[in-house]
C-alpha cells in the first residue's frame, strides 16, 4: 500500500494554522496538509489516495449532532477505522498527532493508537 506524501488533518472546523496558535508545533503551518471535515471524508480518502505521512485527528467533529440519537461519528471512530485498515492490509500506522481541545478525547485517541503500536512491536 502506497503512502501519499502529505498530511491529514482531521477537524471540523479548524485549520491547521490555527491549531499552531495554541500547540507551537511547527508542523500545522506546512502548506501540505489535506484537509477533511467527517468520518466518512476521513475514510474516502485514505481510501483513494492510500495513508499520508502523518494525521493529525480532532475528536469532536460536528458537535451540534452529539445531542441527536443518530450522532456523528468522532475522532475515535476515524482511529478505529484506521486501525482496523492498518490490520487488514497489513501496514503500519502512519505519524500521528492529536490537537483536539477535549482532553479526555484527545487521551482516548491517542491512548488507542500507543496501544496499537505497542501491540504491533
Amino acid at each position: 500500500m502506497k503512502m501519499v506524501k502529505r498530511l491529514l488533518f482531521l477537524d471540523d472546523i479548524r485549520y491547521p494554522a490555527e491549531v499552531y496558535q495554541y500547540t507551537q508545533q511547527g508542523i500545522f503551518l506546512r502548506k501540505d496538509w489535506h484537509i477533511v471535515r467527517n468520518y466518512d471524508q476521513f475514510v474516502n480518502r485514505i481510501l483513494k489516495k492510500g495513508l499520508p505521512e502523518m494525521i493529525s485527528f480532532d475528536h469532536d467533529l460536528a458537535d451540534e449532532n452529539y445531542r441527536k440519537s443518530n450522532a456523528e461519528k468522532t475522532g475515535y471512530d476515524c482511529v478505529k477505522w484506521l486501525i482496523d485498515y492498518c490490520l487488514d492490509n497489513g501496514i503500519d500506522l502512519p505519524k500521528f498527532y492529536c490537537h483536539s481541545m477535549n482532553p479526555v478525547g484527545k487521551e482516548n485517541i491517542i491512548s488507542l493508537l500507543k496501544n496499537f503500536k505497542k501491540l504491533k512491536q
